[in-house]
């Protein structure tokens, strides 16, 4: 047992203290917040550009006048005297940006409307201008209905669905299921990133015959277990730095902006608040109703059993590639089928907690660590969740004892190129 924690110590030490791990875990939540940053200061923004637009409305839709649309600083001018036809080639001197003819038409099937600009027009500007003409043939429709805009509005049913929880919460399943797939995605891409680290370090030790030196004073399994333990070490130091330094970034936001704070206090109090900043403020409140103690608690468990399964598996390929690089990739590819089957399972899962698959996929120890925590935002049964754990870990236990078998014999083979079919030989000697 000393023996392995001398090569966790080693492991654990010769990453730590390289400059790429330092660089990486003090900039990556650098980025993460200056991104977080940037999306609240573009949803914060409030300034647009500003568009003139002529309107020659022969059909006497708008009746004269433009209901504006809030937020929308358009500037809308009539013109009269003119023709779609004469006036096309004017606009653009006399300082509009762009032309919109409205034609005499039938109410019912209203067509012949026309947006002109010099170049294509963009998506903004477009939903604007067809918003104006649509509302402005829904109130004409109306007036030959003999129906105010107010009795429309009575008649015109807009209900919204709330999802009250047992417990006395509200809840928000979108909010639910973005973190149900932020959770599968990152541990997808851990088990990406990690295992193919162990695999690396394992090859190597291997070329560089440091293996055959280690292995004259340690068993090849301690060496393995040894390794993979401490490169996952190696990984939860890098999370648990990452979430300190970006909880305490995200205590500047309000600081770098001070609105935010106004409108969080805004939406604590319920009150009625507008625009992109307040609605994700909301989102953030609406976290605040998911089991995040949890939700943390069944990450922090299927990052470590995940990895340690699919390390193992990772570090078998490791020990018995030479050095053909192709040869790590035809090796690899049906250790990272589960993992990529998994991801394909938890988009299904987010959607369909309870279905069959997402079931399956949970329970199954090669896709558990990514499906499950797809499903884990809607109150997984606690039955499903113990058998989900218990199994991983019966999954990694066996996996390191049939990897070890491969370890053992691969990492002292040189000189030749090991198939999948050698390497199921190999589980069945008794030595």
């Amino acid at each position: 047992m000393n023996k392995i924690g001398l090569v966790i110590q080693r492991e654990y030490m010769t990453r730590v203290k390289k400059k790429s791990f330092l660089i990486t875990t003090i900039l990556v939540p650098v980025i993460i917040i200056g991104f977080y940053a940037a999306i609240i200061a573009i949803s914060m923004s409030n300034t647009s550009d500003t568009s003139k637009i002529a309107i020659i409305d022969d059909g006497n839709l708008l009746n004269g006048k433009i209901e504006k649309i809030a937020g929308d600083n358009t500037v809308y001018q009539f013109v009269t005297n003119e023709t779609e036809e004469s006036f096309k080639g004017k606009y653009k001197k006399e300082g509009y940006n762009y032309f919109l003819y409205i034609p005499r038409m039938d109410i019912q099937e209203p067509n012949g409307v026309n947006l002109h600009s010099e170049s294509t027009v963009n998506i903004t500007t477009k939903s604007k201008v067809e918003k104006l003409v649509n509302n402005a043939v829904q109130s004409k429709r109306l007036q030959l209905a003999n129906l105010s805009a107010d009795q429309y509005k009575a008649i015109n049913a807009d209900v919204n669905v709330a999802n009250p929880l047992d417990s006395g919460k509200k809840s928000s399943a979108g909010v639910a299921l973005a973190v149900s797939f932020a959770c599968g995605i990152l541990i997808y891409m851990i088990l990406m990133i990690y295992g193919t680290m162990v695999m690396r370090g394992v090859m190597e030790e291997k070329l560089n015959r440091i293996a055959e030196v280690i292995v004259s004073s340690v068993k090849p399994f301690q060496l393995m277990l040894g390794k993979i333990i401490g490169i996952g070490l190696v990984g939860i130091t890098q999370f648990a730095i990452w979430i300190v330094l970006i909880l305490f970034l995200q205590f500047l936001l309000p600081l770098i902006f001070p609105s935010l704070a106004q409108q969080a206090h805004e939406v604590a109090g319920s009150t009625p608040q507008g625009g992109a900043a307040a609605n994700f403020v909301s989102v953030m409140s609406d976290l605040k109703t998911l089991p995040i103690g949890l939700i943390l608690f069944c990450f922090l468990f299927y990052f470590i059993g995940g990895y340690l399964l699919y390390a193992s598996l990772f570090a078998a390929i490791g020990s018995v590639i030479s050095e053909d690089q192709q040869e790590a990739q035809q090796l690899v590819f049906p250790v990272m089928m589960p993992i990529i089957l998994a991801f394909v399972i938890m988009t299904k899962a987010v959607a369909e907690p309870n279905s069959g698959l997402a079931v399956f996929g949970s329970l199954f120890p090669l896709t558990s660590p990514i499906v499950m925590m797809g499903r884990i935002t809607y109150d997984v049964p606690w039955w499903q969740l113990g058998s989900s754990m218990l199994l991983l870990i019966l999954g990694f236990l066996f996996f390191t004892w049939l990897t070890a078998k491969i370890y053992r014999t691969g990492i002292l083979l040189y000189g030749k190129k090991v198939t999948w079919r050698e390497m199921i030989k190999w589980l069945f000697r008794r030595s």
